[in-house]
């Protein structure tokens, strides 16, 4: 009877502390906002890397999340929803972006606010939007745009050289 009630204390205190964790990490993780905000939209070409769920940021600093994403039946750009914080209030010019945390992190959005004295208010749509560029066209300009060209020795571009037709007579 002693060992049951001891293995009982125990099972009771491991699901305290489970129960702690996932309030802790729940907490961190932005999903339980106690100061509430207010929702935009805004539409962009591509929105590779962003799910519910993502950053949304200025300066680095996190001021909100996204909320959802759907397709524009009519204009075929996807709209996300927007959750920001109360506390932020964003000029009508602001501009979103979706932007990456480096090489291979992460995507999130990142407002730039603009100078406009008139606020955004609850429901309303980001007008000015920059969509993710693709990583493979990246690197497909900066392949192409190199090809042709070589380097002076003071890392100026020059014209394709042309080498001299080796059939031609070389006069003194």
């Amino acid at each position: 009877m002693r060992q049951q009630s001891l293995e009982t204390i125990i099972g009771a205190v491991v699901l305290a502390i489970a129960v702690f964790f996932l309030f802790f990490a729940y907490g961190k993780a932005g999903v339980i906002t106690s100061s509430g905000g207010y929702n935009l939209m805004a539409q962009f070409n591509r929105v590779d890397g962003v799910a519910a769920g993502t950053d949304v940021r200025i300066s680095g600093v996190k001021i909100g999340t996204v909320t959802g994403l759907t397709l524009n039946p009519t204009s075929y750009m996807a709209e996300i929803g927007l959750k920001i914080d109360k506390k932020v209030s964003l000029p009508r010019d602001t501009i979103a972006k979706i932007d990456s945390e480096g090489l291979l992190g992460g995507q999130f959005i990142a407002l730039e606010p603009g100078g406009d004295e008139d606020m955004l208010k609850d429901g309303e749509k980001i007008a000015y939007t920059q969509s993710s560029p693709s990583l493979q066209a990246l690197i497909g300009q900066m392949i192409f745009s190199g090809a042709g060209e070589k380097k002076a020795p003071d890392g100026v571009a020059t014209a394709p050289s042309k080498s001299p037709d080796p059939g031609a007579a070389m006069n003194p």
